[in-house]
């Protein structure tokens, strides 16, 4: 049974052939519809979570973008601060040293050897704080020079980070694209494999699904049902063997299906690729 579930095609999956005679036979293209619903299914999922993923990925980068053009503009505002602050510096530097000046030519004026040494007391305080601001104000220009060298640089790679983020927003945009007809091409086939169910059939995998992380249908290996790993009773084996009736692991309700041991080895890898998880 099932040697022929699925093979490679247009979205993996190709259509049922439904012309059958025998309640064998009926089961058997049952299950293949079901094979392929759950192909469909899953392609569909993987399909709708790129296309989700992609309007935030779209965002991230051109955040990542944003915030590098606010670093560089930011850069040139602590720049203009840092150099305002300079200014201001030597200003506050120019009006010590002409008090300093103006001191030194008062001493000539002084009567007292008390009032000479206040006046150079009062010229050496006034120097110290005259070194401490040109140490502040070398502090600033080292300062000036880094932030000017970051924003040459941040400008020298704005244009070639600008078409980073373009490129990638271009290779995302043509991804969802494809995702998208894609999706539209495996959403109609869906439609064809669902209408070729029996409803109550369609309502018992639909609900499986749901609750059984997207694997309603699974495979019997050596007795084993292949959701669960729970071996199977010997006539429920045989039941799905048999190929006369839809048969249920008795564990985690999964639809069971067999793949003979005579199907070749490709064919078989194949078709167990898709259903292999965890109760």
């Amino acid at each position: 049974m099932c040697q022929n579930s699925f093979h490679s095609g247009n979205d993996g999956l190709k259509p049922l052939n439904t012309d059958v005679d025998d309640a064998g036979d009926q089961v058997d293209v049952v299950l293949k519809t079901l094979i392929q619903l759950q192909q469909a299914d899953q392609a569909l999922s993987q399909l709708t979570a790129q296309i989700e993923s992609s309007p935030r990925q779209v965002k991230a980068l051109r955040d990542e973008l944003s915030q590098f053009v606010r670093a560089g503009e930011d850069a040139k505002l602590h720049l203009a601060s840092s150099q305002k602050e300079r200014r201001s510096l030597d200003g506050d530097l120019q009006e010590i040293r002409a008090k300093i000046a103006k001191h030194k030519d008062q001493l000539y004026e002084l009567k007292t050897n008390e009032q000479y040494k206040a006046m150079l007391h009062e010229i050496e305080t006034e120097e110290s704080n005259a070194r401490k601001m040109e140490d502040r104000i070398l502090e600033k220009m080292l300062e000036s020079e880094q932030i000017e060298k970051s924003i040459r640089d941040a400008t020298a790679r704005l244009e070639s980070e600008k078409q980073h983020v373009e490129t990638k927003v271009d290779a995302l945009d043509a991804n969802r694209e494809a995702a998208e007809r894609r999706r539209d091409n495996l959403l109609s086939l869906r439609n064809t494999l669902v209408a070729g169910l029996p409803a109550e059939i369609y309502e018992l995998y639909a609900k499986l699904a749901k609750a059984r992380n997207g694997m309603a249908v699974v495979e019997v290996r050596d007795g084993y049902c292949g959701g669960c790993h729970v071996r199977l009773r010997p006539q429920s084996y045989n039941d799905v063997r048999s190929d006369e009736s839809l048969v249920t692991c008795e564990t985690c309700s999964r639809i069971l299906y067999y793949v003979p041991t005579d199907v070749p080895a490709s064919d078989e890898e194949e078709t167990s690729s898709h259903h292999q998880a965890n109760v």
